[in-house]
């Protein structure tokens, strides 16, 4: 990622995130969807290895909303 000198920007820093943004859950919906999508397009065209690296990423980013959905509620 590439931002201001002399700052370091980390992922899941709220400080480093842009206003609006509405956080990781937000961000691990999208792109959960975003991979389902991408799963679909590489399975169509035959792409078994892209889709099944793209499939780990849906659950990967479906995991962590689960996570802390439970986080919520406890």
């Amino acid at each position: 990622m590439r931002g201001r000198p002399g700052r370091k920007k980390e992922f899941g820093d709220p400080a480093g995130e842009p206003a609006g943004d509405g956080g990781p859950e937000e961000a691990a919906r999208y792109l959960a969807a975003a991979a389902a999508d991408l799963v679909l397009i590489a399975r169509r065209h035959r792409l078994d290895t892209l889709g099944f690296l793209l499939e780990m990423a849906q659950m990967e980013a479906e995991d962590i909303v689960r996570l802390r959905a439970a986080r919520e509620q406890t």
